[in-house]
């Protein structure tokens, strides 16, 4: 069986990612994303509403224009948390809303502001389900996530409920699971425990927020270049915090840089299209 998951199968390739915003978030919004050129969208409800009924005709609409220019049913989708990843108390508590997202066949989930790994560890747990046992003693704790989730998802990602419940665990840690959790390091109190973080099993990529890092040293805006020493010293620390662990990194490009920023080993690229295909061009990728 082909991937599910778009962006899995490209880094599984060794290829860079590419990833945008839809425009609309509501069933329209996801007709029309259906043939976007991004490899993954990600939705925005750190700071934007918490919209479960139009995220659900989104990821309806998707299926309904599919499939892909790629040939996938639906491009992969990735949700940012509203929650901050302050302790695993919080995300406990919180854990219902990951429920909520991977009900509705979302491929992936962002945490912001991951700043422990006992965050880290009760994210991922709440990801996977109980009988999944990959991983177990090694960090990690059984599965949180319960039974009764999976009938819409598996018809978003085509396949009988008891096909996704085998497929809906976490890569790469999972060498056959379809979904991806990415941690935002994004203040100095995640940022001294980025290397624990990154070390707990299940996690597919991690960036380093900028705007919010800044933020954390006292800056109003640094979310773009160029950045004090402080800034670009914490890029590096989470940088090879992923190289490490063997994570992939995620930052932004354009086109005067992205061949730059793909050799220093960002595999994640948020950009325009134009950069994209020029990332494209560099890496020799054939696939759309």
């Amino acid at each position: 069986m082909p991937r599910i998951n778009r962006a899995i199968e490209l880094l599984e390739s060794g290829q860079p990612i590419y990833y945008g915003s839809p425009s609309k978030i509501n069933y329209e919004g996801g007709l029309a994303a259906s043939k976007t050129w991004v490899d993954y969208l990600l939705i925005d409800m750190e700071h934007s509403l918490f919209d479960l009924p139009n995220l659900k005709a989104f990821m309806a609409g998707l299926i309904d224009a599919g499939p892909t220019p790629s040939g996938h049913l639906t491009p992969s989708v990735v949700v940012t948390l509203p929650t901050n990843g302050t302790n695993e108390a919080v995300i406990r508590a919180n854990a219902w809303m990951i429920k909520q997202f991977l009900a509705l066949g979302v491929h992936g989930i962002l945490l912001c502001h991951a700043e422990t790994p006992g965050a880290v560890k009760a994210f991922v747990e709440s990801v996977r389900f109980s009988f999944q046992n990959i991983g177990l003693g090694q960090k990690l704790g059984p599965g949180q996530r319960g039974s009764g989730g999976q009938s819409f998802a598996s018809k978003i990602w085509g396949l009988t409920e008891n096909e996704y419940l085998q497929k809906a665990d976490v890569w790469p840690l999972n060498p056959t699971g379809e979904i991806m959790l990415g941690l935002k390091i994004e203040n100095q109190i995640a940022l001294a425990n980025v290397n624990e973080s990154l070390g707990i099993p299940g996690i597919a990529f991690a960036e380093w927020g900028p705007g919010d890092m800044g933020m954390s040293f006292g800056y109003l805006d640094k979310h773009d270049p160029p950045y004090p020493p402080e800034m670009m010293k914490a890029r590096a620390k989470v940088l090879n915090a992923c190289k490490d662990n063997n994570i992939a990194f995620l930052n932004g490009a354009g086109p005067e840089d992205i061949n730059e920023i793909i050799d220093e080993g960002v595999s994640v690229i948020s950009c325009t299209k134009e950069t994209a295909e020029k990332g494209k061009l560099y890496t020799n990728r054939k696939t759309l």
